[in-house]
C-alpha cells in the first residue's frame, strides 16, 4: 500500500471487537466494566536469606484509594558498605495496560521490573495506580504524583539505605510512558516540594498518546493483533473525562502549542534528559516519533531508539529484547548515550 493510499482512507475499518480483544464487559452503571483477562501474577519476596537476585516489598501508599508501590531491591546492595556513594539510582516505573487493565503485580510487569533492578543495579519502584473507567483521568496521574511525594519523605528503609533519591529517572510503558510524561509535568512545577527526591530524566517506553487524526502507521496497522484501532479507541474513550475527544492533552500532548511550548521550556530549564523507545511494529509509533521531533524541534535533550518490526509493548514479555532496553537504559542512567 503506497503512502496516497493511507491518505485516502483516513476511517480505516477494523474487524477486531474491542471487548472481546480487551476481554471486558460493561457494566449496566455505565461506569464501571467487569475485567474477564487473565493474566498469572506474583506476589512480593522479601526474604533477604533467599537466594533471589532481587528482593521485592509491597507497601501501601494510599489505603483510600487501594494504591501501593512494590520496591524491587537488588540483593546485592545489602552486602554493600552503608554510604551515600553505594547508593543506587531510583527508577519510578508505571505499567501499561491502556489505564484500564493490569496490575504492578501481572507476572510479566513483575518479572520486567526485576530484571531491569538487577540488570541496571538500581531500585524500582513501581506504582499501583487506580484503573479506568471506575477512576478516569487524571486519577492515575493523581496516583503516579502521590508515590513521588511518598518516596521523598518515607522513612521505608529499602529506599532511605540504599536508594539515592537526588539520582531518579521517571519511566513508564504504554499508559505507563503517558504518565511518565504527566507527572513529569507536574514535577515540573513542584521541584522544591519534591525535594530531596531530584528527577534527572524521563523515559517512555512505546509511549499510549493518541489523536482524533489517524496516523499512517494507525491506518497500516489497523487490525495489529496486538494493538487494534479498536481495542486503542476504546481504551481512551474509557480512560480520557467523559465529554472530551483525543485531541485532549492527556491524550494528545502535542495538540496546544502554546502549552507544548511552556513545557518544554520547563524541560530545558531543570536539564532533564528523555529517552524514548518505539518500533515500527507499533501503531503508535507515528505519534512517538512526532513527540520526539517536536522535542528537538524545541531544544529538549532526546535521545530516541527506534526498531524495525516488533510489536507494542514486545521487551516486556520478551526477555531477550528487553535485555537489550536494559543496555540503552543503562547507557542512559550514565548520560553515555
Amino acid at each position: 500500500m503506497s503512502h496516497h493510499d493511507y491518505d485516502t482512507n483516513p476511517n480505516p475499518i477494523c474487524t477486531v471487537d474491542p471487548y472481546d480483544y480487551l476481554k471486558i464487559i460493561r457494566n449496566p452503571d455505565g461506569r464501571t466494566i467487569t475485567r474477564h483477562l487473565q493474566v498469572p501474577t506474583k506476589s512480593a519476596s522479601p526474604d533477604p536469606t533467599s537466594l533471589s537476585p532481587v528482593l521485592t516489598k509491597d507497601v501501601t501508599l494510599n489505603p483510600t484509594h487501594n494504591t501501593w508501590i512494590r520496591i524491587f531491591l537488588p540483593s546485592k546492595a545489602l552486602t554493600n558498605t552503608n554510604n551515600d556513594d553505594n547508593k543506587l539510582p531510583l527508577i519510578v516505573y508505571y505499567h501499561g495496560g491502556g489505564f484500564i487493565l493490569l496490575s504492578v503485580s501481572s507476572s510479566f510487569h513483575h518479572d520486567f521490573c526485576s530484571d531491569m533492578a538487577a540488570q541496571l543495579s538500581a531500585v524500582v519502584v513501581s506504582v499501583e495506580y487506580r484503573l479506568a473507567p471506575e477512576h478516569r483521568l487524571p486519577a492515575a496521574y493523581d496516583d503516579a504524583f502521590e508515590a513521588l511525594d511518598w518516596i521523598k519523605s518515607t522513612d521505608e528503609i529499602w529506599l532511605r539505605e540504599f536508594a539515592d533519591v537526588s539520582n531518579c529517572f521517571l519511566m513508564g510503558t504504554s499508559a505507563g510512558g503517558n504518565i511518565t510524561y504527566h507527572v513529569g509535568l507536574r514535577a515540573l512545577t513542584a521541584v522544591d516540594e519534591l525535594a530531596p527526591l531530584k528527577i534527572k530524566g524521563l523515559v517512555l517506553h512505546h509511549s499510549f498518546f493518541g489523536g482524533v487524526k489517524r496516523t499512517e502507521s494507525e491506518i497500516r496497522l489497523v487490525n495489529n493483533p496486538v494493538l487494534p484501532l479498536s481495542g486503542n479507541d476504546l481504551m481512551w474513550e474509557l480512560a480520557l473525562p467523559i465529554g472530551v475527544d483525543r485531541d485532549h492533552e492527556y491524550s494528545n500532548p502535542t495538540a496546544d502549542v502554546r502549552r507544548w511550548s511552556d513545557n518544554c521550556d520547563g524541560i530545558k530549564g531543570l536539564g532533564w534528559r528523555l529517552l524514548v523507545v518505539g518500533c515500527d511494529g507499533d501503531p503508535l509509533i507515528d505519534r512517538q516519533v512526532e513527540f520526539v521531533e517536536m522535542l528537538k524541534k524545541n531544544g529538549v535533550d532526546v535521545v530516541s531508539r527506534f526498531s524495525q518490526g516488533y510489536y507494542h509493548g514486545v521487551e516486556i514479555v520478551d526477555p531477550t529484547k528487553a535485555t537489550e532496553l536494559f543496555v540503552l537504559l543503562k547507557q542512559f542512567l550514565n548520560n553515555d548515550n
